[in-house]
């Protein structure tokens, strides 16, 4: 049966939101919210909040129930999502990630929703084209979204600068995922095959995830990535996740100069929760 359940990670501190730009001209309610470091709750098009649109657009795929997993004191977003809008084609539950410690920490505090169903995994600040949403959710097992470098140079609001830095999903003759590439260097971008394929967080996962998230260590950087537990899931736990390649670009809100981009971006396109 196609995917019914997403999982959302909200969990972020907002590092660079919350970093004040000069050459940015924001409203007084971004300004506000920009302060605060939830960059979900930053209001775009229609004056409606960037997450509005990421769960419209899982809606649109046909996921029919969310879980949003959120720091202890993120209490505007519960209020939101928990009763403050109206909500017809989505359910929204909330899943606490107690400390920032890492993508695979914060998947693994939305296990009791997951209750051992297939489900979507997508970042917050992430806006990802239809095309991949709904082919992820009609597959019968664990997947990565992979999008076109080419796509993200030409079609999204993020710098080439950041992209070329961007993960790399390395996929077999089968179609496949082999592994991720962190970080790439431009040596090691230059070896590749084109088309080079990005990896944006953007997952279908099986209930063997969460035991690949409790059996990893820390990166060097102290926290649990998901992408150490989807390594774990394949050379451990003979997991094979599927790789969907999109010509598509996602759209980023991480800072406040990507505020303007967004909101003429996502100008138009229609929101039904």
């Amino acid at each position: 049966m196609p995917v019914e359940k997403a999982v959302v990670l909200a969990r972020g501190l907002g590092t660079r939101m919350r970093k004040e730009d000069a050459s940015v001209i924001l409203s007084e309610e971004q300004e506000k919210i920009a302060r605060k470091g939830i960059k979900a709750l930053i209001p775009v098009a229609a004056g409606r909040p960037f997450l509005d649109y990421v769960l419209s657009a899982l809606a649109d795929a046909g996921i029919t129930r969310v879980c949003l997993v959120v720091a202890p004191d993120h209490d505007e977003l519960v209020a939101r999502y928990g009763g403050e809008v109206p909500l017809e084609r989505l359910s929204v539950s909330f899943a606490i990630q107690e400390k920032p410690l890492g993508t695979a920490n914060a998947v693994a505090a939305a296990e009791e929703f997951v209750n051992g169903d297939p489900f979507l995994m997508v970042n917050s600040d992430n806006y990802y084209p239809h095309d991949a949403l709904a082919a992820l959710r009609e597959l019968s097992g664990p997947a990565v979204a992979l999008f076109e470098q080419e796509a993200m140079l030409t079609q999204s609001n993020i710098a080439a600068e950041r992209i070329l830095s961007f993960a790399v999903g390395l996929v077999d003759a089968n179609g496949y995922l082999v592994r991720i590439l962190e970080k790439p260097s431009r040596e090691a971008l230059a070896q590749l095959p084109r088309p080079i394929w990005l990896s944006m967080n953007c997952w279908r996962f099986g209930p063997c995830i969460f035991e690949a998230c409790r059996r990893i260590g820390p990166s060097p950087r102290g926290e649990y990535e998901i992408t150490d537990a989807v390594q774990y899931a394949i050379d451990h736990l003979q997991e094979r996740f599927q790789a969907v390649c999109v010509k598509k670009a996602v759209y980023d809100m991480t800072s406040r100069a990507d505020i303007p981009a967004i909101v003429a971006r996502l100008e138009g396109i229609k929101v039904w929760l």
